[in-house]
């Protein structure tokens, strides 16, 4: 047998795909995962901004460098074993592709290349790595407690802020606002970047919560999560607050469905409680939601004047656009008035950028990401072929329900749904179409499907 075995060819059809892959490229998808996990810490955290020889060491740069080539290589090196590239990648190519190709024709080609080299392409190919590395259980979980760990010390910086006063002037007597998270082209710099990240991490603090075996374990992911909701309220950002209730009755909504009525009421029982506790200038910039005249910080009007102005400018130029990152220029051209302010909604920033091309590109990214959410999820709670099965009832978990037949993928899965949805909310007022912040949690959703799908294979 041991002879047959020696002189078997390699892509014989009854061995597993996983013993015809040749060991260098399982070396080499390691080094990609762990360079990849690298990152994403280094892109929560900034350690440069502290050790500034880290800075020079360019370390956001090698490691992603690292990533991308130990991951090319592994794909070179299984080239035969290669699934299909996902949809949600290629349309994610599509679009970056797009933005190339309307680079000639945008109002200032030179500012539209850096936007692409310096941010774009970089978060498409974040996007890449997460959704074809991180397609197992345990590399999701990995990646998964990097966000949730890398959250708290952002988290923590937003309390300590706003107790201890290091805060921002907007302009109006006896209101400011906590600063973000160190500085510069950090993702969480000011205070309504940093809502918007631990916006998204919550519903995965939420889902290792479940997940977690060790009690220790669901108790730091609990903690992550509590102090997550805590920040977001101390950055008093608007948009933060749609995106936390959204969250929340998402999460509500989840629960009712998976048969925990009770979890599901309790959670809406406990936010509804804690209103009461809200900061008071808090509630009264809540109010300036529906009452935009109310904000005497002048934003609110002035973003819903910029609104209109990014349709009018749309529609002037529907196709090509004025390329990427170049709504400023154009939106100062409509207003006749030089005021440097984006437009503060994704899907309009894409449009006035890139035209209807770049926005249906997108939206369609995004719902094809909540797609393979759901997918994932669905597909996890599916009994894996050939698996053994019980007469033995299993206990209703409510969020995320592991039941014999089910995974531990299905809670995760379920979060980032959350997530997609936490970002779609806050992306109507927020302008921050081409950073990591969509990407990461798209290359999750891609990822999770991908993990679903050689589970149940």
């Amino acid at each position: 047998m041991t002879s047959v075995v020696l002189h078997t060819p390699p892509s014989a059809w009854w061995q597993p795909a996983s013993r015809r892959a040749p060991a260098p490229a399982q070396s080499t998808s390691r080094v990609a995962f762990g360079a990849l996990v690298s990152f994403t810490a280094i892109l929560l955290l900034s350690p440069q901004a502290w050790i500034p020889i880290l800075g020079t060491l360019r370390i956001a740069f090698v490691v992603a460098a690292i990533a991308i080539g130990a991951h090319l290589l592994t794909q070179l090196l299984r080239a035969r074993d290669l699934p299909a590239m996902p949809a949600e990648i290629v349309l994610a190519f599509l679009l970056a592709g797009w933005a190339m190709l309307t680079l000639p024709l945008s109002m200032w080609p030179g500012g539209s290349a850096v936007v692409l080299t310096d941010k774009y392409l970089k978060a498409v190919a974040f996007f890449w790595l997460i959704g074809t590395l991180a397609t197992t259980a345990d590399r999701l979980r990995v990646l998964t407690w990097t966000f949730v760990l890398g959250s708290i010390p952002l988290a923590t910086t937003a309390v300590k802020n706003y107790f201890t006063g290091e805060v921002l002037s907007t302009g109006v007597a006896g209101f400011t606002r906590v600063t973000g998270y160190v500085g510069g082209s950090n993702i969480a710099a000011n205070p309504n970047d940093l809502a918007l990240v631990l916006n998204l991490t919550i519903p995965l603090a939420a889902a290792l919560v479940v997940m977690s075996r060790r009690t220790s374990a669901r108790l730091v992911a609990a903690g992550a999560l509590l102090l997550a909701v805590v920040a977001v309220v101390l950055t008093f950002s608007r948009a933060g607050f749609l995106a936390l209730a959204a969250t929340t009755l998402a999460s509500v909504a989840y629960m009712a469905r998976r048969g925990a009525p009770g979890k599901a009421a309790a959670l809406l029982i406990a936010a509804l409680v804690a209103l009461p506790f809200l900061p008071e200038s808090y509630v009264g910039r809540l109010s300036t939601i529906t009452n935009i005249e109310e904000d005497e910080t002048g934003s609110a009007q002035g973003r819903w004047r910029d609104t209109k102005i990014a349709a009018t400018v749309l529609l002037k130029n529907p196709v090509i656009g004025a390329g990427i990152g170049q709504d400023v220029l154009v939106m100062n051209d409509e207003r006749g008035r030089d005021t440097w302010r984006r437009v503060h909604n994704v899907y309009l920033q894409y449009g006035v950028d890139l035209g209807f091309p770049g926005m249906l590109l997108f939206i369609a990214l995004h719902v094809m990401c909540y797609g393979a959410a759901r997918e994932a999820e669905r597909r996890s709670q599916l009994p894996t072929p050939n698996a053994p099965t019980s007469k033995t009832p299993t206990p209703n978990l409510g969020a995320g329900n592991l039941g014999v037949g089910s995974s531990e993928l299905a809670p995760l899965a379920a979060a980032v749904k959350v997530s997609l949805i936490a970002f779609g909310v806050e992306a109507m007022f927020h302008p921050i179409a081409y950073n990591f912040y969509f990407f990461s949690v798209g290359g999750l959703a891609v990822a999770l499907r991908g993990a679903a799908q050689h589970k149940g294979a």
